[in-house]
């Protein structure tokens, strides 16, 4: 129990985000902060705003968390406070709307502790060259912190499956953490054009 509850210490929640907004742009939002361990978006389709947990590896980056409450994310500003629970096993409704999505999602993973040498070339070099071909990567960090994370899409959802496989490989000079990814690596929404 005293583990768990370290863990909600670790992590807030994340209200009003406004459904266009992508786990991974959440995710960039915080790493400020301090490192991210996983970040998990919920909601109900139906609904125009959505919720999230935030992992981090430490309180300190959870309490700079919210400080970012009242930040405009997509449209909307978003609300942060302290977690009451730790993030759970997903609930199958709040997975990929669409068949494409949930797709997508099998062919998606998510890789931290990413050593700052390395370039986003890198990455794809490297999942393509044990894994198979990258359709689509991001790479998100920032200069505060000495590990980035990256959002990797295959083609095929074998090199997803082998992907997993390469937690624990050190890249750089520090060993990767891959999980799958709970959200499909959605195509950014074009900026409506100021009149």
């Amino acid at each position: 129990m005293a583990q768990r509850d370290e863990v909600i210490r670790r992590t807030v929640y994340v209200s009003d985000i406004d459904h266009q907004v992508t786990e991974e742009q959440l995710a960039a939002l915080f790493i400020n902060c301090g490192q991210v361990v996983d970040c998990r978006m919920c909601g109900d389709p139906n609904s125009v705003l959505r919720f999230a947990f935030i992992e981090f590896t430490d309180e300190e980056s959870a309490r700079a968390a919210l400080n970012l409450s009242g930040t405009v994310l997509g449209y909307y500003p978003v609300r942060v406070l302290p977690s009451k629970t730790a993030i759970a096993p997903v609930n199958p409704t709040f997975l990929p709307r669409s068949d494409d999505e949930r797709e997508m999602c099998a062919r998606t993973i998510y890789c931290t502790n990413i050593d700052k040498k390395v370039s986003q070339a890198d990455v794809k070099l490297f999942f393509e060259s044990i894994c198979g071909e990258v359709y689509r990567l991001r790479l998100l960090g920032d200069f505060h912190h000495s590990t980035r994370i990256a959002f990797v899409e295959f083609v095929m959802a074998e090199s997803a499956t082998a992907a997993l496989n390469c937690s624990g490989v050190i890249l750089g000079s520090l060993p990767i953490r891959v999980s799958p990814s709970k959200t499909p690596v959605r195509p950014r929404a074009p900026r409506q054009l100021m009149h």
